[in-house]
């Protein structure tokens, strides 16, 4: 196993993470270690992550009545659009910068892994992965396994994936951002509608709707029985 298995996105080096989370105005770009180029389909605005949900992000939440499980929530704009909408809703998040903007603002997030004991196991009744936060710990396999046992019987895992429907990629990324700081290593996965759908239905877990919003791909998975 690499050391990159040991790290999480953006962490590390120069913290380019943390440092875009609070100047507000950056664009950070995911790295392939193996790959020497920067492409612009891996470009991410900060700004949007720091900004209220946009209509795409609300559309996430239509349907949705129980306790709202946001995984990777950064400084939390679904949170806090759950709970616009009347909903209980707790983010996570393994960056201490993000958890503190997220708490500075009122909302109630948890500086903590995904993989961690959580509050709430088995009744929550959405799991959010947004932002290509399927991407989390480089397997989504192991992720979608983690949601299912963190919904509820009739809860539901909301994916945000890649737009080619059959991308599948694990690799060890790097973030960097304009001016050249750099992350450390860490695992890190794309996968879109096709591939995660076959790699879903071996869990136990189908596919409940899929739908594309003003250029982002998303799909909502429910338990199969």
């Amino acid at each position: 196993m690499s050391d990159a298995a040991f790290a999480t996105f953006g962490s590390g080096g120069a913290e380019p993470y943390a440092r875009a989370l609070r100047l507000d105005d950056q664009v950070l770009y995911l790295r392939d270690v193996d790959s020497d180029s920067l492409t612009p389909s891996r470009a991410m605005d900060v700004s949007r992550w720091n900004d209220a949900a946009d209509a795409a992000d609300l559309g996430l939440l239509d349907g949705i009545h129980g306790a709202v499980l946001d995984i990777g929530c950064g400084p939390g704009r679904m949170v806090r659009a759950a709970m616009h909408r009347g909903l209980t809703a707790l983010g996570i998040d393994v960056s201490e910068t993000a958890v503190e903007i997220a708490r500075e603002s009122g909302l109630m997030v948890l500086n903590r892994s995904v993989f961690e004991r959580l509050p709430r196991e088995g009744m929550w009744g959405a799991a959010l992965l947004v932002d290509g936060n399927i991407g989390i710990g480089g397997d989504p396999s192991a992720l979608l396994q983690r949601c299912a046992e963190l919904i509820c019987a009739n809860g539901v895992i909301v994916v945000e994936v890649h737009a080619e429907p059959t991308r599948d990629h694990m690799y060890d990324g790097t973030v960097v951002d304009i001016s050249g700081h750099q992350s450390d290593a860490f695992p890190w996965a794309e996968i879109g509608v096709t591939a995660l759908v076959q790699r879903a239905q071996r869990i136990g877990l189908r596919l409940d709707q899929a739908w594309e919003t003003d250029g982002r791909f998303f799909c909502r998975l429910a338990n199969a029985v």
